[in-house]
């Protein structure tokens, strides 16, 4: 009997699968009547481990839209934070719902769950990858761009769980992926070894100016997220990787700036950048609806 259908990474799919996700989010986006029973009498269990907007209101309302319900708690709410242990919860939940969305501090977390549940478990966000923004990038990139195979994508800044998730669409997807970082904020080289082995075309280079040049996307993600304690000293070894008009210069003429948000404005990114015309991050936000939708279908219909 096969195993449920998770959704943990992007890597653990082929390029066939995600795309086949892709096509299904953007035909459920196209419809005419957004709200479906496609996933009728079915019930997503939710688990947030950190704040979440888009994460939490994507899925809660496609989840919805698409004919189910959702049950949203913490880990407060739960035994876990009593001292039950991850695999004994999983266990109990598979029971109870049909699936469970869990956005998790450290991926291990993620991991022991998954390993325990019966149900389909999906990596709403952990400390090492972000999936499920990542099909929202492809999916906004070719609504503005075309195909995303063959092009060039170029992320600036640290090296964190969005730009982990954005190697591995790089080789699932066929797109070339210039990371930009400062030195000790690359992404894991494990991760750069495993796309080089898979023949992904990723390159890790210090300058900005460099991976920026002649890209369709520019993309970024704020230097401090909730786990770092060393904010100053990151705001300091980051500042010359921030997307402004002068680095948007050296993209191709069509680029889109695209981040996962929350930005920190005048940071990472300046007003006139993530607001201006070439920003995609408003659809980018929109399309985790659809993507989430696409996802839950692949995961449960």
């Amino acid at each position: 009997m096969a195993g449920p259908r998770h959704f943990l990474d992007l890597h653990h799919f082929d390029g066939g699968a995600l795309r086949a996700m892709i096509e299904h989010a953007a035909k459920l986006k196209a419809a005419s009547d957004r709200r479906s029973k496609l996933l009728e009498g079915r019930t997503l269990a939710m688990i947030f481990e950190r704040p979440s907007t888009r994460t939490r209101m994507s899925f809660d309302v496609a989840m919805r839209q698409m004919g189910g319900s959702v049950v949203n708690v913490s880990p407060s709410e739960l035994q876990l934070g009593r001292g039950e242990s991850v695999g004994d919860t999983a266990r109990v939940l598979s029971r109870y719902v049909d699936a469970v969305m869990i956005r998790a501090a450290r991926a291990e977390t993620m991991e022991t769950f998954a390993a325990a549940a019966s149900i389909p478990v999906i990596n709403g966000l952990t400390d090492k990858t972000h999936p499920c923004q990542v099909m929202a990038d492809v999916m906004t990139f070719e609504e503005r761009l075309g195909p995303i195979g063959g092009r060039a994508i170029a992320w600036t800044g640290d090296g964190n769980n969005v730009a982990v998730s954005w190697v591995h669409a790089a080789v699932r997807f066929g797109f070339e992926l210039r990371l930009a970082c400062p030195a000790n904020f690359e992404p894991p080289a494990s991760v750069i070894d495993w796309a080089h082995r898979e023949g992904g075309n990723v390159r890790v280079m210090a300058e900005p100016e460099e991976a920026v040049r002649g890209a369709s996307a520019v993309v970024t993600d704020t230097w401090v997220s909730m786990h770092h304690t060393d904010g100053h000293v990151r705001h300091n070894v980051f500042a010359r990787y921030q997307v402004n008009d002068r680095l948007m210069a050296q993209a191709a003429k069509d680029a889109i700036f695209m981040h996962c948000l929350p930005a920190h404005r005048g940071y990472e990114v300046t007003d006139a950048v993530i607001d201006g015309p070439r920003s995609a991050v408003w659809d980018e936000a929109e399309n985790r609806l659809h993507a989430q939708k696409a996802i839950l279908a692949h995961c449960l219909a």
